[in-house]
């Protein structure tokens, strides 16, 4: 746990929760334009870019509520449970809609406001997401820290589903926006394993798994 005095803990409290009300009206807003502009462009990793965004609404919301609580690291563990679960439901359904559209072979229109979307994406989140992790890791709130991974994989999904909306406006690879599905699926599962597993705690490096190892490069 964190070693910060009393004073320095209620800053870093009061400035994750402002960090994750930012992330969820973003991500409100996010999903909103993403699963409207991939129902009209037949975009299965569109709309799972869009679920993304909802299931992070959904973490962010989890942090949002834990740090209200008088003693949030008393309820380190559950949350980092709803994490977890979010992340898996996540990866269940994009897998699913990304092989039925590969074995469909669903025709997927040009998408210019998916394309500006998940451009604007791959900026602002990892903002969000390094300023959440340097709170957390700080506070030593596990919760804090794999949400910001949670925040941290719509940057890398919106780069996915960015290059296969640009590519198939391109070339016409239609294959390549289910593909990019299957990668946010991947993703998601293994942040999913990584959040169950997470300890209870933070260190300033890094997580503290069940192990009992210390991940610095998380």
């Amino acid at each position: 746990m964190s070693t910060a005095p009393k004073s320095r803990r209620h800053v870093l409290h009061r400035r994750i929760k402002l960090i994750v009300a930012a992330t969820i009206v973003y991500n409100v807003v996010e999903a909103i334009v993403a699963i409207s502009a991939g129902a009209v462009a037949s975009s299965a990793a569109l709309v799972g870019f869009g679920l993304d965004s909802s299931i992070e609404v959904l973490s962010a919301g989890a942090v949002a509520w834990q740090f209200t609580r008088r003693e949030p690291e008393r309820w380190e563990k559950p949350t980092l449970r709803v994490i977890a679960v979010a992340f898996f439901a996540l990866a269940v359904y994009v897998t699913a809609t990304s092989v039925l559209a590969l074995v469909g072979r669903v025709e997927v229109e040009h998408s210019t406001v998916g394309i500006v979307l998940t451009a604007v994406s791959v900026i602002v989140m990892p903002f969000l997401s390094y300023a959440e992790r340097r709170a957390g890791r700080e506070l030593g709130s596990a919760t804090a820290v794999a949400d910001s991974k949670q925040t941290l994989i719509c940057a890398y999904l919106s780069a996915a589903v960015l290059a296969g909306l640009v590519l198939n406006s391109l070339f016409g690879w239609t294959w390549v926006d289910a593909v990019a599905g299957l990668v946010i699926a991947v993703f998601a599962f293994r942040e999913g394993i990584e959040a169950w597993k997470g300890d209870t705690c933070a260190t300033s490096v890094g997580m503290v798994l069940d192990d009992g190892h210390i991940d610095a490069q998380q």
